[in-house]
């Protein structure tokens, strides 16, 4: 197999836990050495074939035995160098202290043959000094969840890190999936996630916390070399550049989960990327009726914290979690409010150039904000499917606009017989804007179909993988990766994937919300 070329800066140039292994402890320091639990029948049930490809690794490589065994946790690559990371973070809002990788563990930073970095991180791979009261496991449904929407994420267009692989352990782990006093053994997994970084607000977080200037300074440096290599300039000014990019990476990814209509579920400052990438795929969700008051996240039920509509709001919220953070090492805060003026910019522009690109405009006026709005509204009150609708709108005719276009898109008939005339009028005023602009009527309809996926990874389409994986069929698994790989073109024979939620799985579990449990 492949002896990748590993360069594992961040445990060469940051300091280290001095104790190994996975005892629970407040750890000193930026990582902890430790290896991934052996399990008892490592078995590959899916992987990438772009990521793989990526890394190198061969369709020879892939399919040997010793492929499994790397990447469920049992064997190691010449130059792994396998490590846990410190970190902190607010989670719905509160500072809880140390948390830390408490089942991921890194096996190496990876330099493919193009000079890409890569860091291989297993999900799922036992317990670590972050562990806390846990196992360390995942499980194979979670796994699933985390494996598809990584590439389903990438091939969409939205910043995320990636997946390698799912392995099945052979193994059982007890989980309570509900917290409701109902453990169940469900069958084990670890997935193998890759990222050029896979640093967060919070790893910068817990030492500002501790009074660990030292440590802060040394997380800048080091994320700045590695991560940021392109940023010049030295002292402050190149520290405020780099928390400005941060701001406006992170600006980008919220504008595009807001384009496709992803809710994160769990923004918690220990989950977001400093890279301004989609990261910890827990109890995430796709918009079905356009619902900004919707969560996937049973934990977050009652308070809403992390609902879709405020996902932008909650960023710039961490954001500011992250600038405190980081005052530690700047003179003054001028240059962290300045970061942070930029993420409202970045977000303002880039929420203009997505109802542009949605609606299929030249450009995004003033006016074009209030008809976005308007719509949005709309589709609330009528319970319309985000991803139908958008879809559907540009095969509108600007000379005679039919609101009978839309009919699947609704939910319930008879709020769909009650929003015609407001849908009628609503598509008056969008197609007298068409006609405002010289934009081709093809270019128009390129345009909105390469930002309105056809399809996206709804929560029913995963959970009825899940089930026939559970089942030991992995059909459905791969199936569902192929359809996502190509999710803005027409794939005919998979018009199935592209159907609105059905009544079934509108108040099941994983087909509605989901909780932290993995």
């Amino acid at each position: 197999m492949l002896t990748p070329d590993f360069d594992n800066a961040f445990i060469r140039d940051l300091p280290g836990d001095s104790e190994a292994g996975p005892g629970v402890r407040q750890v000193q320091a930026a990582w902890s050495p430790v290896e991934p639990t052996p399990v008892a029948a490592p078995r590959l049930l899916a992987y990438s074939p772009e990521m793989a490809r990526t890394l190198g690794f061969s369709d020879a490589d892939v399919a040997s035995p010793e492929f499994a065994q790397v990447f469920g946790g049992n064997a190691l690559l010449p130059g792994m160098q396998p490590f846990a990371v410190n970190y902190g973070g607010h989670q719905f809002g509160h500072w809880a202290g140390q948390l830390g990788d408490g089942r991921a563990i890194t096996l190496g930073e990876m330099v493919n043959a193009t000079g890409e970095r890569w860091e291989l991180q297993l999900k799922g791979a036992g317990l670590t000094p972050y562990s806390r009261s846990a196992d360390g496991r995942a499980v194979l449904r979670s796994s699933i969840r985390e494996f598809l929407c990584s590439e389903a994420m990438h091939h969409l267009g939205v910043p995320t890190t990636r997946a390698l692989s799912l392995v099945g352990t052979g193994e059982l782990v007890e989980r309570d999936m509900f917290y409701d006093g109902h453990p169940e053994l469900e069958p084990g997994a670890v997935v193998c996630r890759v990222a050029p970084s896979f640093l967060r607000f919070g790893n910068f977080e817990l030492p500002a916390s501790r009074g660990d200037v030292d440590l802060l300074r040394r997380l800048v440096d080091f994320c700045i070399r590695r991560d940021y290599p392109r940023l010049r300039g030295e002292g402050q000014a190149l520290y405020a550049e780099w928390f400005a990019q941060v701001c406006e990476r992170t600006a980008l990814m919220v504008s595009h989960w807001m384009r496709v209509g992803f809710v994160h579920g769990v923004m918690n400052t220990d989950n977001m990327s400093i890279l301004g990438l989609t990261i910890d795929y827990g109890p995430y969700g796709w918009i079905d009726n356009f619902d900004p008051g919707w969560t996937p996240n049973t934990t977050d039920r009652h308070q809403r914290r992390y609902r879709f509509g405020q996902q932008p709001q909650v960023a710039y919220w961490n954001l500011g979690r992250l600038a405190g953070a980081l005052s530690l090492v700047f003179d003054g805060v001028e240059d962290l409010q300045e970061g942070l003026r930029r993420y409202v910019a970045a977000y303002t522009a880039a929420d203009r150039d997505q109802i542009a690109r949605k609606l299929g405009l030249d450009e995004c006026r003033d006016e074009d904000v209030g008809l976005m709005q308007a719509l949005q509204d709309l589709m609330v009150d009528a319970e319309i499917d985000m991803t139908l609708f958008f879809r559907a709108l540009a095969d509108v005719d600007p000379d005679a606009p039919d609101p009978n276009l839309f009919a699947d898109s609704f939910y319930d008939e008879a709020k769909r017989e009650t929003a015609m005339p407001q849908l009628q009028e609503w598509l008056s005023l969008y197609a007298a804007r068409l006609l405002q602009q010289d934009l081709p009527e093809s270019l128009r309809r390129e345009t909105m179909n390469a930002a309105n996926p056809r399809y996206v990874l709804r929560n029913y389409l995963a959970q009825q993988a899940i089930d026939r994986a559970t089942q030991g069929d992995l059909a459905g698994v791969n199936d569902l990766l192929d359809v996502m790989r190509r999710p803005y073109e027409d794939q005919p024979g998979r018009e199935a994937y592209a159907a609105r939620r059905p009544d079934w799985a509108r108040s099941r579990a994983g087909c509605s919300m989901l909780s932290c449990s993995s």
